[in-house]
């Protein structure tokens, strides 16, 4: 198979950007406290999601406000799979169809995990790649709502908002930093593939790609499935690492976060994703020093509560009067490594 030159481009971008994540990782395993590490992670995880979000929003030019509900899916499903039966007797004595009653290995709990993700998102993909503008935005809203509702509301599986505990830990920075390497090359590479680039056409210009023959909901269909895949992923990565889980994490809160974070970053390229994803989670530790009022220079700075909020909603809003297409435009990093014009 001879790969184009927009795909080895992709390669050699995915190379770079995977050779950043890894740095990252190995100085952060030298060098941070316990606390930074968990933190670090964090920052994996989301930026995994930042990815998934990517997949759909960046090609389809589709708001999706729904992925922080499918990476909950994905972290209950790979939970109540890997939980020992001795744990879930204790957690959910009244689980239905028998969820208390078995236990499965930590690969093989995620491969349930990503199947009933991914069939679930085809599902509802099937009606939400067939609308545009507003209404694709609310409907998306309103699967957010609708599963953390049931989150909420099936305590006998899922608990609600209390936590959800006794999942093995079975993941560390490692295990999630090549995850991440492994979902850069399925994004950029799904980017320079000629369905990502027909998937680009037929957001600039939907009438004219459908007219050349480009099938666009089924093109939005496949973006919406593999963008669901990979935000189970980042589910699953998050519920092996903790160890506990509550429906409260992948709610509003978390939509707004990593929406930020690829609004400023760039939703058009893999590079802005990453950008986004760590300029705003390290920012976002500095301004959350800064609320609990600390003495900088002899200045007893008072406590202000809710300052990281704020300062998110200005790079949204900034971002969006400022540079519309964020801070990476069209461009990946071997663009501005290379120096094409």
């Amino acid at each position: 198979m001879t790969l184009t030159r927009g795909q080895k481009r992709g390669v050699l971008g995915a190379c770079m950007l995977a050779a950043i994540l890894i740095l990252i990782g190995v100085l952060a395993t030298f060098f941070a406290s316990k606390y930074q590490l968990r933190l670090i992670y964090s920052a994996y995880v989301n930026l995994i999601v930042v990815l998934g979000l990517q997949v759909f929003m960046g090609n389809s030019r589709l708001t999706n406000l729904s992925h922080s509900a499918f990476m909950g899916i994905g972290a209950y499903a790979a939970a109540i799979s890997v939980t020992p039966v001795a744990m879930k007797q204790i957690s959910l004595p009244d689980a239905p169809w028998g969820l208390n009653a078995f236990a499965l290995d930590p690969l093989t709990s995620a491969i349930v995990a990503l199947l009933i993700t991914g069939a679930i998102a085809f599902l509802v993909g099937i009606f939400i790649v067939r609308m545009t503008g507003t209404g694709a935005t609310i409907a998306t809203l309103a699967i957010l709502v609708i599963v953390h509702s049931i989150f909420l509301y099936r305590t006998d599986i899922f608990k609600g908002n209390q936590a959800f505990f006794g999942i093995p830990q079975v993941f560390s920075l490692t295990s999630i930093v090549i995850l991440a390497v492994v979902v850069v090359f399925i994004v950029r590479g799904f980017r320079e593939s000629p369905w990502g680039v027909m998937l680009r056409a037929s957001a600039d210009d939907e009438t004219g790609s459908a007219a050349m023959g480009v099938n666009v909901v089924r093109l939005r269909l496949i973006a919406w499935v593999l963008s669901g895949l990979i935000l189970a992923g980042a589910g699953i990565a998050y519920a092996y690492f903790l160890g506990t889980i509550s429906a409260r994490p992948f709610y509003f809160n978390h939509v707004f976060l990593t929406l930020a974070m690829l609004i400023f970053g760039g939703m058009r390229t893999v590079t802005g994703a990453v950008l986004g994803t760590f300029a705003i989670s390290f920012g976002l530790e500095v301004v959350r020093w800064l609320e609990t009022g600390p003495v900088i220079v002899g200045i007893d700075f008072p406590e202000v509560l809710g300052l990281s909020g704020v300062m998110l909603g200005l790079v949204i809003v900034l971002t969006m009067a400022l540079r519309p297409v964020g801070v990476m435009g069209d461009r990946e990093i071997e663009e501005l490594v290379l120096r094409d014009k």
